[in-house]
């Protein structure tokens, strides 16, 4: 994306910022952002601007992404979540099918949404072969953000011949993320958090979900890549890591903008002057400063060394690259948490009432850092490696993974 396009970005994202603020306080309520916002993000094209190119997109770098959600994230964390989630998924989905099938998925509907992924749920998955070539799916997985927007669900089962898991050619059990189209899959309601609430993070049932033969190859990423950007040669656990981090980063550029805004006006108990003239305040305000611009710049450098190394011929990302920039993405996650409760609690009592956007923060910030690919465990592994240990597969470079079967 050049320059002028992601500033077009960025300008239109504070464009929409009234929309955002009320479409982020009904999610609330509702938890799952309302229909009208949705489609107005949709008109804006905010689902599709990781896409290539060729189906409708503005071929975003992974810089580019960071930026686009963090701007949104600084407005409403639910919001962005919805946006993020959906963006990512359309995009690796896009890297991850035929180019042809693809032209059908996203030119012939510009409006389509992925979600998926998410964890295990309370059916046992699986999924059998049919006759016509198709396969059918049963399952139950948690943690789909923006199922209600989606017009297509990611869900992993393993194939099976009765009670057997059918194998490939190494004897492996094949398993894989089936591409499931809206009206093969229900929603429970099952979101009621306060970080993220309105995320729309619910679960999903398939019950005997039909998969047509022409979806069966649908991947999450595939090689070669299809498309020339850089992005779609980044394995899948540190995509869904920047994304993730993106959204943390905004809240934690949302909590010092409020925090500015709020020591203008506010008169501590027992002073006589704003806030903004407390030294704690100025201390504060200073110090959480200083650590969101060391981690954001921490996370856009670790990204460009990965999209560099991939530009200069490499067909995945070595070792070295990806662990920076997987340590880079949890420890911006974790701190941008710290920053935000080191904002809220320097805000005193103003910060914790409910009409006050620090608590709204304060709650994302914490459910952002919960997210498995940015949470406080992986400095475990990413320090196991430092100390010398190996690597486990998805911190060793390449795929982080075997690739789909």
């Amino acid at each position: 994306m050049d320059a002028s396009k992601l500033a077009n970005r960025l300008n239109l994202i504070e464009e929409l910022r009234p929309a955002i603020v009320a479409g982020g306080d009904e999610a609330q309520k509702i938890r799952r952002l309302p229909d009208d916002l949705v489609t107005r993000l949709v008109h804006a094209g905010f689902f599709r601007f990781a896409l290539p190119a060729a189906l409708g997109g503005d071929d975003a770098s992974s810089m580019d992404t960071v930026a686009i959600l963090e701007a949104m994230a600084a407005i409403d964390a639910s919001v962005a979540w919805n946006v993020m989630l959906g963006s990512e998924i359309n995009a690796m989905a896009a890297g991850g099918m035929d180019p042809k099938l693809a032209k059908e998925v996203y030119v012939d509907n510009p409006d389509v949404i992925m979600c998926g992924g998410g964890g295990p749920g309370g059916t046992m998955p699986r999924a059998e072969r049919q006759k016509d070539g198709g396969v059918k799916v049963w399952g139950q997985t948690t943690f789909i953000s923006g199922c209600h927007n989606a017009h297509y669900c990611f869900m992993g089962a393993p194939l099976m011949r009765g009670d057997e898991p059918e194998k490939d050619g190494s004897g492996m059990p094949i398993y894989k993320l089936w591409f499931l189209p809206r009206d093969q899959w229900q929603i429970l309601d099952t979101w009621d958090v306060a970080g993220l609430r309105g995320s729309g993070s619910h679960d999903v049932k398939a019950d005997g979900a039909y998969v047509p033969e022409k979806f069966i190859g649908v991947e999450l990423m595939s090689l070669p890549a299809h498309y020339d950007n850089p992005v779609f040669r980044i394995p899948v656990p540190l995509r869904l890591a920047y994304n993730k981090v993106a959204i943390a980063l905004g809240v934690a550029k949302g909590a010092l903008e409020t925090f500015a805004d709020l020591a203008q006006s506010k008169i501590p108990m027992l002073s006589t002057s704003t806030l903004k003239n407390r030294p704690i305040a100025q201390y504060r305000m200073g110090e959480c400063t200083a650590q969101y611009r060391a981690m954001r710049n921490y996370v856009m450098s670790a990204m460009q060394d990965v999209e560099d190394e991939l530009d200069a011929g490499a067909e995945l990302p070595s070792a070295a690259t990806t662990q920076a920039a997987r340590l880079a993405c949890v420890h911006a996650t974790n701190e941008c948490m710290k920053v935000v409760d080191t904002l809220h609690t320097a805000a005193g009592t103003s910060g914790m009432r409910m009409i006050s956007p620090l608590e709204r923060k304060l709650r994302d910030a914490h459910g952002c850092a919960t997210h498995r690919w940015v949470a406080h465990p992986l400095y475990q592994d990413l320090g196991a490696i430092l100390l010398g240990h190996e690597a486990p597969p998805e911190f060793a470079g390449g795929l982080g993974q075997p690739m789909p079967r």
